[in-house]
């Protein structure tokens, strides 16, 4: 078993607490056979609410998937306790924002969408609806009378 933990970076404006919102928050990777290095073209996504059972009732994982080139069973489990909020004090520096658990695949990439969530960083007005998909993402805190944004969003996965 191999962890690796997916890294986030951003410049925020104005905003903290910047996290992935409930259990059924999907994390839409690009996932790679360890076994022949096959990439699916297909953005998979996996979430804290599905549970699928290992073969040989060794537990269970987020996601279990025969390779279609290989056929050799694979796995990745999200490590919930792992799950940490990027900060107005992190911005614009890479900081691990959750680890999943790889069993004979490896996270390649990474796409955010929707189901972020932050707070205004001075008002702590929630903003309980932020899709990243666009890597940017502005919006107005009515209670300090500043704007707020969310931009250059990229990421990297490395080993832990």
């Amino acid at each position: 078993m191999v962890k690796f933990g997916l890294q986030f970076k951003a410049t925020l404006e104005n905003v903290t607490n910047v996290r992935p919102v409930g259990e059924d928050f999907r994390w839409f990777l690009k996932l790679k056979c360890g076994n022949c290095g096959e990439i699916p073209d297909k953005w998979q996504y996996i979430t804290l609410m599905e549970s699928a059972p290992l073969k040989g009732g060794r537990g269970s994982a987020s996601m279990v998937q025969k390779c279609k080139l290989c056929s050799r069973e694979n796995s990745i489990d999200i490590l919930k306790d792992t799950i940490t909020p990027y900060n107005a004090e992190d911005s614009e520096t890479f900081k691990t924002m959750v680890q999943f658990e790889c069993r004979g695949m490896e996270p390649v990439d990474f796409q955010p969408q929707a189901g972020f969530a932050a707070q205004g960083a001075e008002s702590g007005t929630p903003f309980p609806e932020i899709n990243l998909l666009e890597k940017d993402w502005t919006d107005y805190d009515e209670k300090v009378s500043e704007s707020v944004g969310i931009y250059e969003v990229t990421h990297k996965i490395v080993k832990c």
